[in-house]
């Protein structure tokens, strides 16, 4: 059985699974569809087209599934997915898609920390931890186990790969290969993310051939042509191949 606040507002369209708690002031729009076992605190919105998993919380002022802020947007019918597991805290605004791919996506088991922001048509992972502040601008993707740290800004279209750790404060209109540490200002390339790495359980062996294809990517002025070193030199495991390939299909180019 659901627990509904009196002072909520659930519109009689909408579709609510089991043992949803809806706090006090929330709003559910129509045409939204919630799975089991959520919990929305005080004051949350869940717009139309919201299409909500299972056991995610929101904190009070949530807003999920907002019109886009896309002047091109004419209100056609798209969605905001998200996940399972998810922490979605204060402030947080996650806007829905546009004609463009028709959805925003959040994985399973993110937290998305205090008045972050969630621009139209991004699709983000699995187990990514997002910091105060952070913005994504529209059409942004971003890989399971990113770290973006606070007050972060990310241009439109651009692409984060897994396993990275994103300096506070930093900006970026270029893609950030998987597995690195992007800092400094202007943002570039600090290293590979050992510790990160290691926490998800990475072997030594593994980390010390991350290193040796940055090594060979960066050493030459061409990234094409530290692509070929890499697949001379390195064994194509897993982890080379989602480098040569992030590197190779990259449209905005990657941070050096």
């Amino acid at each position: 059985m659901n627990q509904i606040s009196p002072m909520a507002f659930v519109h009689p369209e909408a579709v609510l699974g089991e043992n949803n708690i809806v706090g006090p002031f929330c709003y559910i729009d129509k045409n939204v569809v919630i799975g089991n076992n959520n919990v929305f605190q005080n004051s949350v919105t869940v717009n139309f087209g919201a299409r909500i998993g299972d056991n995610n919380e929101f904190m009070p002022g949530a807003s999920i599934s907002t019109k886009p802020q896309d002047l091109k947007f004419q209100g056609e019918e798209t969605t905001c997915q998200i996940g399972n597991n998810n922490s979605i805290r204060e402030n947080v605004t996650i806007s829905r898609g546009t004609a463009s791919k028709g959805t925003t996506i959040i994985g399973n088991n993110n937290l998305l920390m205090e008045n972050m922001h969630v621009a139209h048509d991004c699709v983000m992972g699995d187990g990514c931890i997002i910091g105060n502040s952070t913005k994504f601008a529209g059409e942004v993707t971003i890989d399971s186990h990113a770290i973006i740290s606070a007050t972060a800004l990310i241009h439109q279209f651009c692409r984060i790969g897994g396993y990275v750790m994103f300096q506070g404060g930093s900006r970026t209109s270029q893609d950030i290969p998987p597995y690195i540490i992007a800092g400094k200002e202007p943002i570039r390339y600090a290293g590979v993310n050992i510790i990160g790495l290691r926490r998800r359980g990475f072997s030594n062996e593994q980390i010390e051939q991350i290193h040796e294809a940055y090594r060979l990517l960066y050493s030459k002025g061409v990234l094409a042509e530290g692509i070929e070193e890499i697949r001379k030199k390195l064994p194509l495991t897993e982890e080379i191949q989602y480098i040569i390939s992030f590197v190779e299909s990259s449209k905005r180019g990657i941070i050096r």
